[in-house]
């Protein structure tokens, strides 16, 4: 039995094994829509999403299977002091595979000790997001036509983003990546991506505070929102929400070729302007995110193909 708790729980090739299986799904669904017949898969959400879950949702759905779950902390049981060990216990005797989104780091690693089936790891604390970087790494794929040999620019809040720490050690495996990474100093990247990551690994990475003066150098540029919710002082947050919005005047001096990813949800940091540019990819991200996950489940449960 497998996992999926970071995205280096699966190999390049195994990745591209994935990704490959991602893209025969998105050009012929029908093919996939019974894989999955008497299969369930539950939803442990203890933190409040909209896309993540729902993605999840219709990827077991589109493949014939049928979805349980809760989608806040307060929907179960863990409001009555339930520990993450007890409910995973108790839901995998429910359900095939469990999608699990918590607001403490390490959360999903807990759940695999004591599940008896496959856990997803769909988001713990500012840690890791690993299958928002495989619709990440789908998107790009998909738009560039590689994954390798290109600059990446993070711009946002690269401290608490958990989809930019997984993003990194993803990317970092493919040959001639380069980084920039756009912040205020606040939100920098944390020491452990910097030096663990980036500097162990000697991957080229410059850290900027100017949007404007990066833009010429990117292939893909990664916007992401000032996250609320992880910080500890309202005013510090307040004060850093609107450092970085994306606008088309911005864009002037971007490659024409050069895509905007965004995971999603977006506050103000991309002015709606932005969306009817070609350059802006972070729709589209929202439906490779589905059919990665449908990928994905098959994968961890062992379904062959029939098609």
């Amino acid at each position: 039995m497998r996992h999926m708790l970071k995205p280096l729980d699966f190999s390049v090739e195994e990745t591209a094994e994935l990704l490959s299986l991602a893209g025969r799904i998105e050009k012929n669904r029908a093919a996939y829509a019974k894989v999955m017949e008497g299969k369930k898969l539950a939803t442990l959400f203890y933190e409040p999403s909209t896309r993540t879950r729902l993605s999840f949702e219709a990827a077991m759905l589109n493949l014939g299977g049928s979805v349980l779950g809760f989608q806040s902390a307060d929907a179960s049981s863990a409001s009555k002091g339930e520990s993450v060990a007890d409910t995973v216990r108790v839901v995998s005797c429910y359900a095939d595979i469990i999608a699990m989104r918590h607001p403490k780091e390490g959360a999903p690693m807990v759940a695999s000790e004591f599940s008896r089936v496959p856990i997803i790891n769909a988001g713990d604390g500012g840690h890791q997001h690993p299958t928002q970087t495989l619709t990440d790494l789908m998107t790009i794929q998909s738009l560039k036509g590689r994954l390798d040999h290109m600059t990446v620019g993070l711009c946002g809040d690269l401290k608490f983003g958990r989809t930019v720490h997984s993003l990194i050690s993803s990317l970092i495996r493919y040959p001639g990546i380069r980084f920039v990474l756009i912040s205020p100093p606040e939100l920098r990247i944390p020491g452990y991506i910097r030096e663990d990551v980036l500097e162990k690994n000697r991957i080229p990475f410059t850290e900027v505070d100017s949007l404007e003066a990066s833009m010429p150098d990117l292939d893909i540029l990664y916007m992401t929102r000032v996250q609320k919710e992880r910080f500890f002082n309202e005013e510090d947050y307040i004060r850093l929400k609107d450092s970085y919005i994306l606008t088309e005047e911005k864009l002037k001096n971007a490659k024409e070729d050069m895509f905007i990813l965004h995971p999603l949800p977006r506050v103000n940091e991309i002015a709606v302007e932005v969306d009817k540019d070609p350059r802006a990819a972070y729709f589209k991200q929202v439906q490779y995110g589905v059919y990665v996950r449908m990928a994905l489940i098959m994968k961890l449960l062992e379904v062959k193909e029939t098609c």
